[in-house]
């Protein structure tokens, strides 16, 4: 789980003053508790939501800090179990510096207000411990996950840099000669026509033979096809946190239908790491008789309804070779994108699936 689920669940530690205060109900702390919960669950979705909402998070934030600390020293005992709230909401709400001085901050208060209501050094110390602790695990969980998150995307950055560079190695020199022997012919034609088909004939060697080198960057490109592009899926999607499930059918694909998959398989992956925000990935690939079906579905809430140039490029090439492309949201939470293409004139015998 990744996003507000994966710690508002911490909230159960209310559990322990409230069963106290089951057996003897009083007003003002069912209250207390009660504002400890809402403020501890605003903050958590506040944390995660849009950036508009980091004012909201901090408000929450000091409105848990506030009560928590009040309530463990008015009421002390299993109210000091709510410290690690704090500690988390902390972690979760701020950034850069201000994240070990917040920790530092709850973690000696914590202590104090352990001390003070009669716990003694023992008791102040594993309420101390435990506060801190919360804190940097939860810290650490968050760094690497966005270490990760950076790493992919920059690994996705740095091919597309590439790619863009290349194709502009490769054509900026091929272009200008073009132009330049088009001015030739251009000057020649009515004085020396046999000059110029000799120029026009040496335009047409050029283009085609730069047709043929970005055809080859191109393919150098996306031209890992179908089954490169799904080992490197699954790579890419652990290596960005996301728990992925890739299970595709053994099949033989006609070139054209192999790079539009392979295609699909690497922008709906790309979509997957940078806007998702998911927590799991399913790739799966089935062959049928009349159709080779891909569909990826990942269990974020990130970017839904949103087609940016990847997909809409794909959903083009998809159009261009007779396929459905469908992309949206799916019940119960989550997204998904399915290209059927259709197999006629070609083998694609489905046989039974692997797992990779």
């Amino acid at each position: 789980m990744k996003g507000p689920a994966a710690f508002s669940f911490w909230v159960a530690l209310v559990f322990f003053p409230a069963a106290d205060l089951a057996e003897d109900p009083r007003w003002p702390e069912a209250a207390a508790l009660a504002a400890v919960t809402a403020c501890y669950l605003l903050s958590v979705r506040a944390a995660f939501g849009r950036p508009a909402a980091a004012p909201a998070a901090r408000v929450a934030l000091a409105g848990l800090a506030g009560v928590v600390l009040a309530g463990c020293t008015a009421y002390g005992g299993t109210w000091l179990y709510l410290c690690p709230l704090v500690s988390i909401a902390c972690v979760l709400v701020l950034r850069g510096r201000a994240v070990p001085a917040a920790l530092s901050a709850v973690t000696a208060a914590s202590m104090a207000v352990a001390f003070a209501t009669g716990g003694g050094q023992d008791a102040a110390g594993a309420v101390a411990w435990g506060t801190a602790a919360a804190g940097v695990a939860v810290h650490v969980t968050l760094e690497l996950y966005r270490t990760r998150r950076e790493l992919a995307e920059a690994a996705v950055g740095a091919e597309r840099e590439r790619f863009s560079r290349d194709l502009h190695d490769l054509l900026g020199h091929t272009l200008s000669l073009m132009v330049v022997k088009a001015e030739a012919v251009r000057r020649l034609a009515p004085r020396d026509p046999s000059s110029a088909a000799r120029q026009a004939a040496e335009i047409e060697e050029i283009g085609r033979r730069a047709l043929t080198e970005v055809r080859a960057a191109v393919s150098g490109y996306r031209g890992r096809g179908l089954a490169g592009e799904l080992a490197a899926a699954g790579a890419a999607l652990r290596e960005a946190g996301v728990r992925a499930t890739v299970t595709a059918d053994e099949v033989r694909l006609a070139p054209h239908t192999d790079a539009l998959l392979g295609w699909a398989v690497r922008e709906g992956v790309t979509n997957v790491i940078r806007h998702a925000g998911a927590a799991a990935c399913r790739i799966g690939v089935r062959a049928g008789e009349e159709e080779v079906v891909l569909e990826i579905e990942n269990d974020g809430s990130g970017g839904r309804g949103e087609r940016g140039h990847g997909l809409n490029g794909l959903a083009e090439r998809a159009a261009a070779a007779g396929a459905l492309l469908e992309a949206g949201p799916v019940g119960g939470g989550g997204f998904r994108l399915r290209v059927a293409v259709p197999v006629a004139g070609e083998d694609a015998a489905g046989r039974p699936g692997r797992t990779a």
